[in-house]
């Protein structure tokens, strides 16, 4: 389908594709009792190191994007004055750049097939795990030197029997996410093993027995049923759980999000876990809730005791939606989901899909402008919750600029406390990650690119506690892209900014890039840390 913008006077239309969306004829309302289910499959590993590295276990492919059903977002004709659009100077951003190395690159995921990309790290307390669609690599968090890998994530779970272990009717994988659990000092990988119709997911769960992300994993398998892929699953660490959320779609057909917590409890010592599901079913004629994304706790302060998990999503062009998670492991069917809470922003425009511009080629890439970005980052002040995320809008002079919240209390009466539209004059940010440190400094990461001067680039901008509500400071680049994304539109579905669970004030940011401007499908990703002045 094509998507026709009408911009403002003097600005011309913009003309951009989109995947075909899903329909379907559920209607919408949330699932008020939870789905109790048990892992399909678990057991633990031996060392990761001792298996092999020679060759992938399985394939990944290029698959069509699923895009969030028709609605207010995605039908928008009429381009809005964004009244949260940052047009004044500021001054450079003051976090400075402290390591800044070469990733894990396509070639590691098995050949130059292996796309988009995907990539997202997580830090722990001596390593850094990066994740790129179906491989993952282990760095010295002092270094920046490799010292596991890269391997195929499949590799974690060699033997286990359907979708998620090896040569099992040559499974796929895909969408990977890597988070560490601070709490308990783990990691925990996940990927979507699926059949090759791509209709039908399971999850594979890889929750380590240390905090050596080379070592044994405890590794889990859950099904979503015939013909039901769990697609663009997102992960979040809760001291109850791990909660995550997944697009369904049934006999490939969009059916709604659904929300889970896993025992984390029984994970963490290898036993037979459960998992407590709720559905939010969508409708294809309004504004559905889509890829809600889980809070994930960052810093030493925890939320309150029994205190829910948050999941929000990007609702329409003025609002978005938050919900309550609480779950009980004892008493499954006393869990409880509650929302949507309405929560207003000011008015957007979706940026558009397949139409961030380059140099070199006609070819443009995607914005993937209909959904909040990884990761939904939350933090206890002991004064004040906040929950900090992304998304990208268009401007008044580009494709796509990054909106960025700061919601505040998120257990009670949940509003923005402050917001911003970040632009750089006509270069299209895109691809944004956003994180807080222990001061309450923020680091927002994307990729940035024009269609005559700059190639696919990776940058940040950020903001400290006493810059004006708001405001962004003026962006630092991290790696300058050397070359066009020629062959396909598809660019990454995610990239990610964490916070050192050591320190609580250094980030970590991942995102990608092109080397050279070529007919071949082959992205590097490059790893750089990022600390404010203002945080000891």
């Amino acid at each position: 389908m094509k998507l026709q913008l009408a911009i403002v006077p003097a600005v011309i239309f913009v003309f951009c594709s989109l995947a075909s969306p899903h329909l379907l004829s559920a209607q919408k309302h949330a699932q008020r009792r939870p789905e109790v289910t048990y892992d399909a499959y678990h057991d633990t590993s031996l060392p990761v190191r001792e298996y092999s590295m020679a060759t992938p276990q399985g394939v990944a492919r290029e698959r069509p994007e699923h895009r969030r059903p028709r609605g207010v977002l995605s039908d928008a004709t009429v381009k809005v004055t964004d009244r949260a659009e940052q047009t004044y100077a500021a001054p450079l951003v003051s976090a400075t750049i402290g390591l800044n190395f070469e990733g894990t690159p396509d070639s590691a995921n098995g050949s130059l097939a292996e796309w988009p990309p995907d990539n997202n790290l997580a830090v722990g307390a001596t390593q850094v795990v990066e994740a790129t669609n179906t491989a993952y690599e282990v760095y010295d968090k002092a270094t920046g030197k490799s010292v596991f890998g890269p391997q195929q994530i499949s590799a974690l779970f060699t033997g286990v029997p359907g979708l998620c272990g090896q040569g099992v009717n040559s499974p796929d994988f895909s969408d990977p996410i890597v988070v560490y659990d601070q709490i308990n000092n783990r990691w925990i990988i996940t990927i979507i093993g699926y059949d090759s119709n791509a209709t039908t997911g399971n999850e594979c769960i890889a929750v380590s027995t240390s905090s050596d992300a080379a070592g044994k994993y405890h590794r889990y398998v859950f099904k979503f049923g015939a013909n039901a892929l769990n697609d663009y699953p997102k992960l979040g660490v809760w001291p109850d759980a791990y909660y995550a959320s997944y697009n369904i779609y049934v006999d490939s057909g969009y059916t709604g999000v659904e929300a889970c917590a896993y025992d984390s409890a029984a994970m963490l010592s290898g036993a037979k876990a459960k998992a407590v599901c709720f559905i939010v079913h969508g409708t294809w004629h309004d504004s559905d809730e889509f890829s809600l994304l889980p809070a994930n706790l960052d810093g030493a302060t925890r939320p309150s005791s029994g205190e829910p998990n948050f999941f929000v999503d990007l609702f329409s062009a003025t609002s978005l939606h938050l919900f309550r998670f609480r779950v009980d492991f004892a008493n499954p069917k006393s869990s409880k989901f509650t929302g949507p809470t309405s929560i207003a922003v000011k008015a957007f425009t979706m940026a558009p899909g397949i139409c961030i511009p380059q140099p070199g080629t006609s070819q443009t890439v995607d914005s993937v402008g209909d959904r909040l970005m990884f990761r939904l980052a939350y933090r206890n002040f002991t004064t004040h919750e906040s929950l900090v995320v992304t998304h990208s809008v268009q401007t008044s002079k580009a494709i796509s600029g990054e909106r960025w919240y700061e919601i505040r209390d998120p257990n009670g009466t949940p509003k923005v406390f402050q917001q911003g539209t970040f632009t750089e004059g006509g270069n299209s940010l895109w691809m944004g990650s956003i994180a807080m440190d222990k001061v309450g400094d923020m680091a927002l990461g994307f990729s940035e690119s024009n269609a005559s001067t700059l190639h696919p680039s990776i940058a940040f901008t950020g903001r400290v506690p006493s810059d004006p509500l708001g405001r962004m400071e003026a962006p630092a680049t991290i790696f300058k892209g050397p070359g066009s994304q020629w062959y396909i539109g598809r660019w990454g579905d995610y990239s990610s900014m964490a916070i050192d669970p050591t320190d609580d004030c250094t980030f970590w940011y991942v995102n990608q890039y092109i080397p050279s401007t070529n007919n071949a499908r082959d992205f590097h990703t490059r790893v750089a840390t990022l600390k404010f002045p203002t945080c000891q």
